[in-house]
């Protein structure tokens, strides 16, 4: 479970030969394809990414790659719509594998409720659907309640705490629900109360929303990378929003807290495809993976294309103080 991690976790930099996937063709994916779930399935990285065309009713694709950056996509999603509360979208999808089950938590949006909803497979192709996880939860309760069911954002604890398997989910706020067999969730305590909010003043004082499934550090945090956000409102009315990538750690002994956050964000819009798409200046990260000894996290750049940003262990923080260091020998 350990995987050699520590908090922060960094510093990643990203992929100069980005964005690594696009929009293609006149499919369902010929407009916008962004914000993908990973995982390492033998010696490939599986991408599992939302995009659409014009109409802008997701689906979920599935690419693989043997290096991490250079990816052969499927022509069909694994994943579309075909109930109501999800006819318009299945959105950003998080998934855990977890005793040969994966498991696909994913947004489905009928164009009024965003709501956290649950899939299951053991084959990444044939999926069950769970439907909705939560009844009467808004996230955004105590900021700007949108006065029925909004919920997205959940990921799984790959493994169990306390005798229970946890989720971390929230768009808004952060909240945390519990579950005897991974498929029914219960809240661990009420939209009122959610266990982390926006921090005034800062990068992500408009919102936080949960981004990667949790990692296990080598003292036994369990870290999370984040998303944040900032907005502005004009004159006119309009709004400009900017979205940047965070951290929070956990100790699984008080799950419930977080016990430190990166007060910097560690990934922010730089590039063209970063400040200009359906959504502009937005790096919105969903996916991370250790692989081929880096760690690789997947975002969506303005909620258009796809990217990745890399940390290599051998280039970790502070390079700039054992430069100095390496090339003052003492002597005069």
């Amino acid at each position: 479970m350990f995987t050699g991690a520590s908090f922060p976790l960094g510093p990643f930099t990203p992929y100069e030969g980005n964005p690594i996937l696009r929009p293609k063709g006149d499919s369902w994916e010929s407009a916008n394809l962004y914000n993908p779930a990973a995982l390492v399935d033998g010696d490939e990285v599986v991408l599992l990414y939302r995009a659409h065309a014009d109409d802008i009713v997701s689906h979920i694709g599935i690419a693989r790659s043997s290096d991490g950056v250079n990816f052969t996509r499927e022509d069909a999603p694994i994943l579309s719509p075909s109930e109501d509360y999800e006819r318009y979208g299945c959105e950003d999808p998080r998934i855990a594998l977890i005793d040969g089950t994966y498991y696909l938590t994913y947004t489905g949006w009928d164009r009024r409720s965003a709501q956290l909803c649950l899939a299951t497979s053991t084959d990444l192709r044939s999926w069950t659907k769970h439907g909705p996880l939560f009844d009467d939860f808004d996230t955004f309760k105590t900021m700007d309640p949108r006065g029925f069911n909004w919920s997205k954002a959940g990921v799984i604890v790959p493994q169990k705490v306390h005798g229970k398997w946890w989720m971390y989910f929230g768009e808004g706020g952060i909240y945390w629900a519990t579950s005897d067999d991974l498929l029914h969730w219960t809240p661990g305590t009420p939209d009122t109360e959610p266990m982390y909010s926006p921090t005034p003043g800062t990068w992500d004082e408009a919102l936080v929303e949960i981004g990667t499934s949790p990692v296990v550090t080598d003292n036994g945090l369990l870290v999370m990378l984040t998303n944040g956000a900032t907005r502005t409102v004009h004159e006119d009315g309009s709004v400009d929003v900017d979205y940047r990538c965070g951290q929070i750690a956990i100790d699984p002994d008080e799950p419930t807290k977080v016990l430190a956050r990166l007060q910097e964000p560690w990934l922010r819009p730089q590039t063209f495809e970063d400040m200009h798409g359906l959504v502009s200046n937005v790096t919105f990260v969903e996916g991370l993976v250790k692989f081929q000894g880096r760690w690789f996290a997947y975002y969506g750049q303005s909620d258009t294309t796809l990217a990745v940003a890399i940390h290599d262990p051998a280039q970790p923080w502070g390079r700039a103080l054992r430069d100095g260091a390496d090339s003052n020998t003492g002597e005069e």
